[in-house]
């Protein structure tokens, strides 16, 4: 029986298994290769044990920055506080008007706030009716300056003298609208009159008061503030009920309630009420 030779495997078929493996190692190669950090992918190697891992970041607490950032002065060199200067004192007569300072603003924004609440009228016989406001940002502490006012109006001596008239606040619709304003908004208000930033005035059922007269008076009355304020209130809401100016009567006589006292006496004495 013959014998089973095997005969050796063609060249060109070993050439084609040696290419089959030379592809399957390439990319098997550069698998490997594109696995390796590359230069700005750097990372510790896990063998090196002696490289320490980097220490977490903290933020420092804000009192040490400000330690670190600011020295502490030496007390033993430290100037000596300064003085700050203080708001002098009011007179009692500033208080009971409402100031809280005596800072005259030159002007406001006219955001006129009308003081809340009511008081009733104290007699039996006819009521006007009346509302006060104060310009915000004014030193005015606003009920005292309302409570001023009312008092002022309903006095005995005023124009309801003998219970013909007595005056009633509200803080809604009333007669006649009283308030206290800058001296720019008090120009404003009164126009077409010019008060100059000066002097205060009835515009229809609006009686202006100029702050600058209610805080400085007036040269005459620099030694009765309280007199002159209570002349300013009863002559322009005097105004507002109807009654026109008049002049000094003469030499040392008091001076009618609806003289401009502001401008001047004129020769009379002091006067704030209409019937004194």
């Amino acid at each position: 029986m013959p014998s089973l030779q095997v005969a050796p495997a063609p060249a060109r078929r070993r050439v084609r298994i040696g290419r089959v493996v030379a592809g399957l190692c390439l990319p098997l190669c550069l698998l490997v290769a594109c696995a390796r950090p590359g230069v700005d992918q750097l990372a510790p190697d896990p063998a090196d044990r002696t490289a320490a891992p980097p220490a977490p970041a903290t933020a420092a607490p804000p009192a040490a920055l400000a330690a670190r950032s600011t020295p502490l002065p030496d007390p033993s060199s430290a100037p000596a506080p300064s003085t700050v200067p203080t708001t002098p004192a009011l007179a009692a007569e500033d208080v009971l008007a409402g100031l809280t300072r005596r800072e005259v603003p030159p002007d406001g924004a006219g955001n006129l706030a009308v003081v809340p609440g009511s008081t009733p009228a104290p007699g039996p016989g006819p009521a006007r009716t009346l509302s006060v406001a104060v310009e915000a940002g004014l030193p005015v502490d606003a009920e005292e300056f309302a409570s001023f006012v009312m008092t002022t109006l309903n006095d005995p001596r005023g124009w309801g003298a003998g219970g013909a008239l007595s005056f009633a606040r509200t803080d809604g619709e009333s007669a006649i609208h009283l308030v206290l304003a800058t001296p720019g908004t008090t120009n404003r208000l009164c126009a077409p009159l010019d008060t100059a930033g000066e002097v205060s005035c009835r515009n229809q059922e609006m009686v202006v008061l100029n702050f600058r007269r209610w805080v400085e008076a007036t040269p005459e009355y620099a030694g009765n503030p309280t007199g002159y304020r209570q002349y300013l209130v009863n002559h322009e809401v005097g105004h507002a009920l109807g009654h026109a100016h008049e002049t000094c009567p003469g030499p040392g006589l008091p001076a009618p309630v609806m003289q401009q006292q502001t401008l001047g006496l004129q020769g009379c004495t002091q006067n704030s009420w209409p019937h004194p």
